[in-house]
């Protein structure tokens, strides 16, 4: 069984990783085996860490959480609160009472707005938005949270520029209903392995994930659904058909990294640094 959880301890302990799981009675087991059988002087396995969700600089930050999403966000508020640098946190759940860390952000006084569900209803996307300038030119918003929450937050952000909006998924969003119908008509594409100096091919319907480890090709994975950032390659030459929801638009733009679980090429040929 492996999970992977976002590190919320402060970043100036090294000392040790804090991470807060929420119970979830209809999940895959992974939070209910945190729950019901780790205590106290247990042994498990840890992998990483590995940052996906970086803190980026900028002149000021607004920050967005819905429910257990505020978990990443912590030690960036941490780090830019050290750093005397401005930011302000939304902060929405269901119940004031469901809502972890309250206590921790009391501090932050009333740069933090914190929005129950059950009190006042969903969060004011519009109205926290509209305040962005004033933490700066450029601040960049950072969220993380349950999928309509942050669709909501894209379509927002959607005039703001390349890039001013990083969000970090515990899951892959719904696909495209006609992806499946243009994977289908599209056409095979060769795979080359720079350092073993093998090529392979990847027909429709096949990730390169797959191909890769049908031919002993071990790659790191975990989630394969594009959202935990554990496949990431490095591309060498050739156009990736990026269907990750992890990297940025510059990120794509540059071509010169992809997920292999979802990500395909646009072309007729990939060359991968494996």
């Amino acid at each position: 069984m492996v999970r992977q959880y976002s590190l919320c301890g402060s970043t100036a302990d090294r000392g040790q990783y804090e991470v807060a799981v929420l119970r979830e009675p209809v999940g895959r087991g992974g939070s209910r085996y945190v729950h019901d059988s780790l205590r106290p002087g247990a042994r498990i396995g840890v992998g990483g860490p590995r940052n996906t969700f970086a803190l980026e600089p900028a002149p000021g930050y607004l920050f967005v959480a819905g429910g257990i999403g505020i978990t990443p966000l912590l030690p960036m508020i941490d780090h830019v609160e050290r750093a005397g640098v401005p930011w302000r946190l939304l902060y929405g759940g269901r119940t004031r009472r469901a809502m972890a860390f309250l206590d921790r952000l009391a501090r932050y006084g009333d740069r933090v707005r914190v929005v129950p569900q059950d009190e006042c209803g969903l969060l004011d996307l519009d109205s926290a938005l509209a305040g962005l300038p004033e933490l700066g030119d450029g601040a960049l918003v950072y969220g993380c949270g349950p999928e309509p929450l942050l669709t909501a937050l894209e379509q927002r952000c959607a005039g703001l520029g390349d890039d001013a909006l990083r969000v970090e998924r515990f899951a892959a969003p719904e696909p495209d209903p006609g992806r499946a119908a243009r994977d289908a008509a599209a056409g095979e594409f060769v795979l080359e392995l720079a350092r073993s100096g093998r090529t392979l091919v990847v027909e429709p319907g096949t990730s390169v994930l797959e191909r890769l480890v049908e031919n002993g090709i071990d790659v790191p994975r975990d989630c394969q659904e594009g959202i935990c950032g554990s496949c990431q390659v490095r591309v060498l030459a050739g156009e990736p058909d990026h269907r990750d929801h992890i990297l940025t638009t510059r990120q794509r733009r540059a071509g010169d990294t992809m997920m292999v679980c979802v990500s395909r090429c646009l072309g007729d040929r990939l060359v991968l640094d494996l």
